[in-house]
């Protein structure tokens, strides 16, 4: 079983709002994200880092990973 270890939430603009500030996100493939542990969130690999998240839980199933997790800080250029 191929699996990824992410140290970074990349999103992609495809994240969806589950209320507040916590977020669903689908990847395609098997990952691995620490749990309960602050880590980036960015909109591409390469981009700037856009906040940092919380992994709360992770479900594994026909090769694509669901992460919840929750938004603990928005940076801003305002």
């Amino acid at each position: 079983m191929p699996l990824e270890v992410n140290t970074m939430i990349v999103t992609k603009g495809n994240e969806k709002r589950i209320s507040d500030n916590f977020f669903e996100l689908e990847k395609i493939g098997y990952r691995i994200y620490p749990i309960d542990v602050p880590i980036a969130v960015r909109k591409t690999k390469e981009g700037e880092t856009l906040g940092e998240a919380i992994p709360r839980k992770l479900v594994w199933e026909n090769n694509k990973t669901i992460i919840k997790y929750e938004l603990i800080a928005l940076n801003s250029s305002n």
